[in-house]
């Protein structure tokens, strides 16, 4: 359905919106403590950048300032958490800076993005799930799958209405150049993790001649949608199993699960077969296809992972020590997030976001889909990448399309990626960077996410650091060790 879209060709900052001037206290917000030196302030913007007259929203702000005033070089915002920055650091984050050589230089400055945290909140009604958690789905239960999503997309609907339009990315890189007036700055300086990585981006594309040095860590893929985004990670969690397998299988002295990746897999399916007999097999065999996808991105897991399916193999057979004993090695792993089925409200962000694109409306576009992750990408949740989303019954129509990406009249900076994260795969990075002529940073043989300063890899934080301290970009695309190496197991000699 075509649309008429107001305003696409324009960032629609209005320079008539009053500037203000933050009143900062050393008291935090009520939802998190404070950091020692660590300023806050409350910043007010409108509502929907097209009528900056109308409603406002307000932004909970964080600020530590630079430690060495005369080595200044202006402001770094930071950003993780989402999609929509829901469960991210917000007004947290200077102080994870605050021990590294960004905190000489730069104020640091944190905020809760629109409908997050201490600022204007976007709630949805909690609507908890009514289909068995599972992590392959017979064709049976698709429709209650379906019918679930549909009735968390109207809950959605119900607490957010109106105010879910205007919780956009868009709006986010507004609310940053906001920021940046309230601020007095000419430019800002941007770290962006994961969905922040893609705000960082989006920033960049409509307020170029305000971003100078920038780092998109985790990035997503440029051109993707949110679904294809989503459909992508059944795919990076299969690339991590596969390199575990192929591992293990070298090392079937050890660990007896046969040689060679194809037979490690069977017996991965196997132990999932077996555990399907015992009572609450569903859920045990769930739990194991977790533990494989999860596990497998933690390369210093490998022989513990081994180790848990020949357990599970031993206790699942006839004669074993049964369902019990399973659940026990099985423990660890998680299934629902519990803000899914907890409480009457939660933060709503999420939905809002990822439905700036659009969704196919056809359910069997899904349980085709969902048909092919079951025999394929089963482990770590992968069906859950491919099933119906709030988005197949959007309630509501975006504001205002998504922004196309470039780099025009900002300086080249840097992409940050491991080529095993499973949550936003490395195609995706390289994408971005090659889109934005950014240079590329990649942890090699690694399954991080949100790597710099926060993923305690020095080699990573070493090159990024000299990059927005000194400006000393790689001259090249360059690569690193990930922070877990492979275990010491030597492999079986032939």
């Amino acid at each position: 359905m075509a649309t008429n879209w107001p305003g696409t060709d324009a960032a629609l900052v209005p320079p008539e919106f009053p500037v203000q001037r933050p009143r900062w206290s050393a008291e935090p917000f009520a939802d998190r403590e404070g950091f020692p030196g660590t300023e806050y302030a409350t910043l007010e913007v409108p509502r929907d950048y097209t009528d900056p007259s109308g409603e406002r929203v307000t932004l909970a702000l964080s600020r530590l300032p630079a430690a060495e005033p005369a080595r200044r070089r202006g402001i770094l915002l930071a950003v993780n958490g989402g999609p929509g920055g829901d469960g991210g650091l917000g007004t947290a984050l200077p102080e994870r800076f605050a021990e590294t050589e960004l905190h000489q230089v730069y104020d640091l400055i944190g905020f809760d993005p629109r409908g997050t945290g201490a600022s204007t909140r976007l709630y949805a009604e909690v609507s908890a799930p009514t289909a068995p958690f599972d992590s392959r789905p017979p064709d049976s239960v698709f429709p209650q799958l379906a019918e679930d999503m549909r009735q968390r997309e109207l809950a959605c609907d119900r607490a957010g209405g109106d105010l879910r339009r205007h919780i956009s990315t868009r709006n986010t890189a507004r609310d940053m150049d906001m920021i940046r007036r309230t601020l007095g700055e000419t430019h800002l300086n941007f770290v962006g993790y994961a969905y922040g990585a893609y705000v960082g981006a989006v920033y960049g594309s409509m307020f170029p001649a305000h971003l100078d040095r920038s780092v998109l860590d985790s990035c997503v893929g440029p051109h993707w949608t949110w679904r294809e985004q989503f459909l992508w990670q059944g795919d990076a969690v299969h690339r991590n199993v596969s390199q575990w397998a192929r591992w293990t299988g070298q090392r079937d002295t050890v660990f007896g699960l046969g040689r060679g990746d194809g037979q490690v897999l069977t017996a991965v399916e196997r132990a999932a077969g077996l555990l399907e007999r015992l009572p609450g097999g569903v859920r045990l065999r769930t739990l194991l296809d977790g533990a494989v996808g999860t596990r497998s991105a933690d390369r210093g897991r490998w022989a513990e992972l081994a180790e848990v399916v020949g357990a599970v193999l031993a206790a699942a057979a006839p004669g074993g020590a049964g369902p019990r004993a399973c659940e026990e090695l099985l423990s660890e792993q998680s299934t629902w997030r519990p803000a899914d089925s907890e409480g009457t409200r939660r933060i709503g962000v999420l939905e809002a976001i990822t439905l700036e694109h659009e969704w196919p409306s056809d359910l069997e576009v899904y349980y085709n889909d969902m048909r092919d992750f079951r025999k394929r990408f089963p482990y770590g949740y992968g069906v859950l990448r491919a099933q119906p989303w709030v988005g197949a019954f959007r309630t509501f129509q975006p504001a205002e399309p998504p922004t196309p990406l470039r780099r025009e009249g900002y300086p080249a900076g840097l992409v940050v990626q491991a080529d095993g994260d499973p949550m936003d795969h490395y195609a995706g990075g390289v994408a971005m960077a090659r889109l934005l002529g950014h240079r590329t940073l990649t942890v090699e043989d690694s399954g991080e996410h949100e790597i710099y300063v926060l993923g305690r890899n020095p080699h990573v934080d070493a090159v990024v650091h000299r990059y927005l301290v000194d400006g000393l970009l790689p001259a090249r695309d360059t690569s690193c060790r990930g922070v877990s190496p492979r275990p010491g197991v030597p492999a079986d000699t032939v």
